[in-house]
């Protein structure tokens, strides 16, 4: 039985503009677009739709890199390190 790839909740693509490359594509250089919103090849403003060798690169996810300071490698947010929890309530049997 062949197992098959879970499908992702992000999955994108990238377009490849092919030799020579339309202006429509270039346009689009490194722009990441959700498979269900990218545009169908060729394109519709393509100068050589019959001769388009233009293509997908699939991407796993829309994100192009890391999106937390963390991952970046920086230093987390001053409010981030505080810890407001060890304050009593407004409670009278807080005082108690």
């Amino acid at each position: 039985m062949a197992t098959s790839k879970p499908k992702l909740r992000y999955h994108a693509v990238e377009i490849i503009a092919g030799s020579p490359g339309c202006p429509a594509a270039l346009a689009l250089k490194g722009v990441r677009l959700l498979s269900a919103d990218a545009p169908r090849l060729p394109l519709a403003t393509c100068d050589r739709p019959q001769d388009c060798a233009c293509r997908y690169l699939h991407h796993d996810d829309r994100r192009a890199g890391p999106r937390r300071s963390l991952e970046k490698g920086s230093l987390p947010r001053p409010w981030a390190m505080t810890n407001r929890r060890k304050v009593r309530g407004r409670r009278e049997t807080d005082f108690e």
